[in-house]
């Protein structure tokens, strides 16, 4: 029988190693990329199974990641393997689609076990997060409720590059886009936000986990 197949998408190294280490004897790890615009791309290009995602990637956070590769490769699983226990990060997180939810700090056989429920088509939240959280709020399916956000993707985008420190150059080639039009969508977060300056966004981004740090 065929393992399944799994994409890593984690910006430290040691973490990538040692997760292969574990993992290897159970999947085929078939990438390892280290931010969340290359993790989008990998998952579109190479359909795993599952993917193993990070919050705080750099370039595409991993929950917008998350939100994108829902649309270009619906059928891929996800699992976000983090450090953060905020419940704005877990609900998000299932808001955007992803299947688990596990602190990097569990046991590896926590891991496993959450691979292997949301290969089943089932979902999985840390015992260690909710016990943080008390009882999430949950939906018919067992996912924790999520609140709606009011950017867009392409705004949510550039907000994390700004907040990045990129200048518009920047932004512009790793979004493939004009300058002009970074331009326009900077002005119109710092319309629509009331925010007249680029630290007023970065800290926006920040409060609001757009960008993570």
């Amino acid at each position: 029988m065929a393992r399944p197949k799994l994409i890593l998408a984690d910006d430290h190294e040691m973490l990538v190693d040692g997760l292969k280490k574990l993992l290897e004897p159970d999947f085929e790890l078939i990438a390892a990329v280290g931010d969340g615009r290359a993790a989008v791309e990998a998952c579109d290009r190479l359909r795993p199974d599952l993917l193993l995602l990070d919050i705080g990637l750099p370039l595409l956070n991993g929950i917008e990641a998350t939100r994108q590769i829902k649309k270009t490769a619906p059928s891929v699983r996800i699992i976000i393997v983090t450090m953060h226990t905020d419940r704005v990060y877990v609900e998000e997180a299932f808001d955007a689609g992803a299947a688990g939810y596990v602190l990097k700090q569990a046991a590896a056989a926590e891991l496993v076990q959450a691979i292997r429920t949301v290969l089943l088509g089932r979902t999985y939240l840390s015992p260690m997060i909710a016990a943080r959280m008390g009882n999430p709020p949950l939906d018919s399916d067992g996912i924790p409720r999520h609140s709606s956000g009011q950017l867009t993707q392409r705004q949510r985008e550039v907000l994390q590059l700004v907040a990045e420190g990129k200048s518009m150059k920047e932004i512009a080639r790793i979004l493939d886009i004009s300058v002009r039009t970074v331009e326009f969508h900077k002005n119109n977060l710092i319309e629509q936000l009331g925010i007249r300056t680029t630290a007023e966004l970065t800290r926006y981004a920040l409060d609001h986990k757009i960008a993570v740090y």
